[in-house]
């Protein structure tokens, strides 16, 4: 993005609610978030049950509680994470001083970085405990919600896997310093600084001299020399 910093415009200036909507980064936020709600929504709301006479609910990937708590984890996490930075991302253009802008994009990608991380290990936790979970009534009745869990995990890594990548072309680009030069200044690199205005208008190219010292002789009426400086 020509005249950019870290790939906004000019601090202060307008949004655009439609373009902001369309933007890569902006749908890949959403689809993320939407991952995040499908898989710790699909493991609280289906991913627990019970065994025979046994009352107490049960994780489903293998009677696992660390399986289905990491992933409700991560999933929860995101979803906030995701909100966070759809706001940050809305009010990034308003960030008039580059050092901010620098703090907000490498924060991005270290977080989401790390989300990618997370979200590949959630995703072979789960497709691992699924594999050993042993057939049996409950698994059977919360199948789809284990295998929703898995697929969406899996999503999330390519998700966040993009965004990473977009918050590292966004680090990249780096600032257009000509966005923060003031108007005082010419364009041309080559031309010197502007001189001081007269009042007329034109710049004189005379300079004032003060006149070398001199001694003149008055002669006074009575004779009486006095000497004028």
């Amino acid at each position: 993005m020509e005249g950019a910093s870290f790939g906004a415009g000019r601090a202060g200036g307008a949004v655009d609610p439609v373009d902001f909507l369309k933007q890569p980064q902006t749908i890949l936020r959403i689809v993320s978030w939407v991952f995040s709600i499908v898989v710790f929504g699909s493991i609280v709301n289906e991913g627990y049950v019970n065994e025979g006479k046994d009352a107490e609910l049960r994780c489903v990937f293998r009677k696992n509680e660390d399986a289905c708590n990491y992933s409700i984890a991560i999933g929860i996490i995101a979803f906030f994470a995701c909100i966070f930075f759809f706001v940050i991302d809305l009010y990034f253009q308003q960030i008039s001083s580059v050092k901010d802008r620098k703090r907000v994009v490498l924060l991005d990608l270290g977080f989401s970085g790390l989300w990618s991380f997370l979200w590949f290990v959630a995703f072979c936790f789960l497709a691992n405990q699924w594999q050993h979970t042993p057939d049996s009534k409950g698994a059977s009745q919360a199948a789809d919600a284990a295998r929703a869990a898995i697929a969406f995990s899996f999503f999330s890594i390519l998700s966040w896997v993009a965004l990473t990548l977009m918050a590292m072309q966004r680090y990249h680009l780096g600032t257009d310093m000509s966005l923060f030069a003031t108007d005082q200044f010419a364009t041309d690199p080559n031309t010197g600084y502007p001189g001081y205005p007269t009042g007329g208008g034109t710049e004189s190219t005379e300079t004032y001299q003060s006149p070398p010292f001199t001694e003149t002789i008055d002669t006074s009426p009575k004779g009486y020399q006095v000497p004028t400086y």
